[in-house]
C-alpha cells in the first residue's frame, strides 16, 4: 500500500484500492469505503462553503453513531480540527471547552441542542452549528444534509503530515481538562503500530463500543482497521443485554474495552449460546486489567486478550503484549515498534529492571502538546520524553508493568502503596465484583488505606472479612484498613472507575467503615 501521510489521505488510498468494500457496519448500514470519502469530501466542501479555514477548531457533541465516522474524516478533509466532547459533560463543561478550543463550528444530534441554546450566548466564537440527525433544522441550524449538498470532489486545500488532526480534551482529574494536540502523523504512526501488533488484515471486522470522542475507539477501532483495510461495527455503546448478540451477528473478530467490560462480560448468563467462533482476539486498555478478570475472561470465551496501555498524550498505545510471542498475563508487554519506554525516577534518572518509577515514552506518536498551555506542555515533555504520570517498573525481558498512577500513590507513615497490590487480591475473592483501593486522609499516618467493594449479586461479605482476607495475601501495611460497599462507582464515559470522585464523595460524607 502507498504509504499516506494524513488522515485523508489514508481514506483516499483505501477508496480507490477497494471502493466497494465495506469500511463502517452500523445497524442496517453498510458504508464503503468510496462512499465514506464521498461523504466525508462533501462535508469538507460543505464547511469550507461556511467559511471554515485550515486549522479552525470544529468541536463534535454526539453519541457513537455513523455520522460521526463522516464528520471527523470531512473536518479533517477541510483542514480543519476535530476536537471530540465527552457527551457526559454538562453545560458549564462543555462551554469551556469550547470557548479554550476557540470552536468556529460544532456537530451535534438533535437532543443536544436545547443544552446548546442555553450555553450559546457565551461562547461568541461559535459561529456555526451543524445537526446530523434532522432534515429541517432549528432556526439558526444547519442540518448536515445541507452540508452534504456540496460538490463530492477532493476539497482544495492541502494537508501535511504535522498539521494538528484532532484535540483531544483529558478527563480533567486534576483542575481543568487540557487539549492535547495530535497530528496527522501521531495519529497515522501509532495506528499503523496497532495495525502491526494486532497483525490486522482485511478479514477483520473490529467491533466498536466505546465513545468515538475518546482516542481508543479514534485509533484501535477505527483507524488502525483502516491502516490494514479492513472494517469496523460501531455500536451505539456497550450494552450487555446486545453486545454477544452484536458480536455473532456481525461476525466480530475482535474488540476493544476496558476492563469494567471484561468484568461484566465474565457474569453474563447464557454466554455460551452465542456462536462467537469469528472471534479471534480482545484489546484491553485505559486501565489496568486485574489478572483474576484477565484469566476468567479466557476461559470462558476462549478469546485472546491483548493487554496494551497508553494515553492520550501519546495518541493512543504505546504497549501490547505480543500476539504470538511470549506474553505475561498482568503485564502491559513491550514497547510497539517505533516507540521507545523506559522508567524514570523523579530527576530523570532511568531505574534498573524491577525499580517502581514513572513510565516514560518517546516516539513519532507523542503529542505536539498542550493547546495554548506551554507551562504544561513543558512539565509533561521533557528532553523528548513524555512524563506519563503513571508508576511501574520493568523487568529483565523488558516486559512493563503498571503499579498505579503517581497521583494515586498512597504514602501511610512514609510507606509507598499501590492501590493495583490490594485490588489484584481482592478481585480474587469470589463475593467481590468490583475493587476500588484509594488513600483517604489520616490524622496519623498521613493517608489510610480504604477499599471500597460492589459484592457479588446474592453475596453476602462484611468489611472485617474484607480485612481478613487482604491480611491473608499482603503486608500488614498495605491491607485495607477501612472498607465501605457500593452499589455502583462513578466512571468515564469507558468505563474506568474515577477514584478521585470515590475519595471526594467519601471524604465529604463518609458511609461506612
Amino acid at each position: 500500500m502507498e504509504v499516506p501521510g494524513t488522515i485523508p489521505h489514508l481514506l483516499e488510498i483505501r477508496a480507490k484500492e477497494t471502493p466497494s468494500k465495506t469500511f463502517l457496519y452500523f445497524g442496517e448500514q453498510e458504508i464503503s469505503y468510496k462512499q465514506l470519502d464521498e461523504l466525508a469530501n462533501r462535508i469538507a466542501n460543505g464547511l469550507i462553503a461556511l467559511g471554515i479555514r485550515k486549522g479552525d477548531k470544529v468541536c463534535l457533541l454526539m453519541t457513537n453513531c455513523a455520522e460521526y465516522i463522516y464528520s471527523f474524516f470531512g473536518i479533517t478533509k477541510a483542514g480543519a480540527v476535530a476536537t471530540p466532547i465527552n457527551s457526559l459533560l454538562k453545560g458549564e463543561e462543555i462551554t469551556y471547552i469550547l470557548n479554550d478550543s476557540d470552536a468556529k463550528a460544532l456537530f451535534i444530534q438533535s437532543k443536544f441542542d436545547e443544552l446548546i441554546q442555553k450555553i450559546l450566548p457565551q461562547c461568541p466564537k461559535l459561529k456555526n452549528i451543524i445537526v446530523v440527525d434532522t432534515d429541517v433544522s432549528p432556526a439558526g441550524r444547519k442540518s448536515l444534509n445541507e452540508l452534504l449538498k456540496a460538490a463530492a470532489s477532493r476539497p482544495p486545500v492541502e494537508v501535511t503530515a504535522e498539521d494538528v488532526a484532532g484535540i483531544i480534551y483529558t478527563s480533567g482529574t486534576t483542575g481543568r481538562p487540557k487539549g492535547v494536540e495530535l497530528t496527522h502523523r501521531n495519529y497515522l504512526v501509532d495506528s499503523q503500530q496497532v495495525s502491526a501488533a494486532a497483525q490486522m488484515t482485511p478479514v477483520d471486522r473490529f467491533l466498536c463500543i466505546l465513545p468515538l470522542f475518546h482516542v481508543n475507539a479514534q485509533v484501535v477501532t477505527t483507524l488502525s482497521p483502516m491502516y490494514a483495510g479492513a472494517s469496523m461495527i460501531l455500536l451505539e455503546g456497550f450494552s450487555p443485554k446486545t453486545f454477544l448478540p452484536a458480536l455473532s451477528h456481525y461476525k466480530a473478530t475482535a474488540f476493544s474495552g476496558v476492563p469494567t467490560v471484561y468484568a461484566i462480560l465474565n457474569n453474563m448468563p447464557d454466554a455460551e449460546k452465542y456462536d462467537l467462533s469469528t472471534l479471534r482476539f480482545c484489546i484491553c486498555g485505559a486501565a489496568p486489567m486485574p489478572v483474576e478478570v484477565f484469566t476468567t475472561f479466557e476461559e470462558r470465551y476462549k478469546a485472546f486478550i491483548l493487554e496494551g496501555y497508553g494515553l492520550s498524550e501519546g495518541t493512543c498505545a504505546s504497549s501490547i503484549n505480543p500476539l504470538g510471542g511470549e506474553r505475561k498475563i498482568g503485564s502491559i508487554g513491550l514497547p510497539l515498534k517505533g516507540q521507545e519506554m523506559r522508567i524514570f525516577d523523579d530527576a530523570g534518572k532511568e531505574m534498573p529492571p524491577g525499580k517502581v518509577g514513572e513510565i516514560v515514552v518517546r516516539g513519532e506518536n507523542v503529542m505536539k502538546g498542550y493547546y495554548k498551555n506551554p507551562g504544561a506542555t513543558a512539565e509533561t515533555l521533557k528532553e523528548g520524553w513524555l512524563r506519563t504520570g503513571d508508576l511501574g517498573y520493568v523487568d529483565e525481558d523488558g516486559y512493563f508493568y503498571i503499579v498505579g498512577r503517581k497521583k494515586e500513590m498512597i504514602i501511610r507513615g512514609g510507606e509507598n502503596i499501590y492501590p493495583k497490590e490490594a485490588e489484584e487480591v481482592l478481585y480474587r475473592h469470589p463475593a467481590i465484583l468490583e475493587a476500588a483501593v484509594v488513600g483517604i486522609p489520616d490524622k496519623i499516618w498521613g493517608e489510610e488505606v480504604m477499599a471500597f467493594i460492589i459484592p457479588r449479586e446474592g453475596a453476602s461479605l462484611t468489611a472485617d472479612e474484607v480485612i481478613a482476607y487482604c491480611k491473608q495475601h499482603l503486608a500488614d501495611f498495605k491491607c485495607p484498613r477501612k472498607v465501605a460497599f457500593a452499589k455502583e462507582f462513578p466512571k468515564t464515559a469507558t468505563g474506568k472507575i474515577q477514584k478521585n470522585r470515590i475519595v471526594e464523595e467519601y471524604v465529604g460524607k463518609p458511609k461506612q467503615s
